[in-house]
């Protein structure tokens, strides 16, 4: 082969390898970060999830609307969790002067034990209400599937 083809091909390819590689690295698998969405979109994706949990689990309307219940209460717990500022924000405003705001972090911290104290208890019931409501055989399938997911961690 001549030397000048040899150069073209390895280009190309090499090329071919670096662009593919900056493609596959660039996309996010068709989903925002969820803190970054709008309410409509979470809600949307809230209920995909709902959709393709019940389609899995084979739920009846009923386990359905439980399913959903405890989607919303979830839902609001993060969002009482989260406040009403940005939490980066928040965290910036501790190490804004020379020395780390201790009483801020402390109300912080207080803020959203407050927030964990008083929304747990619905959750806890909303999920209860759920997994209760399915008979032994999806509630396998839901064990199943922890078991399977355990050690699994995303980004």
């Amino acid at each position: 082969m001549r030397p000048w083809i040899k150069r073209t091909a390895l280009a190309l390819l090499g090329t071919t390898v670096v662009l593919g590689s900056l493609a596959g690295c660039g996309h996010r698998y068709g989903h925002e970060r969820f803190s970054s969405m709008s309410a409509e979109d979470q809600a949307k994706f809230r209920e995909k999830v709902v959709n393709r949990v019940s389609d899995k689990l084979d739920l009846s309307a009923e386990q359905k609307a439980k399913l959903n219940a405890l989607a919303a209460k979830l839902h609001e717990q993060r969002m009482a969790l989260r406040g009403t500022s940005d939490p980066r924000a928040d965290v910036k405003s501790l190490i804004a002067g020379d020395k780390f705001d201790r009483t801020k972090a402390q109300a912080m911290v207080g803020e959203k034990t407050a927030a964990i104290n008083t929304r747990s208890p619905e959750v806890i019931a909303a999920f209860g209400d759920f997994y209760d409501s399915l008979n032994a055989t999806q509630q396998a399938k839901v064990r199943e599937f922890l078991e399977r997911r355990r050690g699994w961690h995303r980004g």
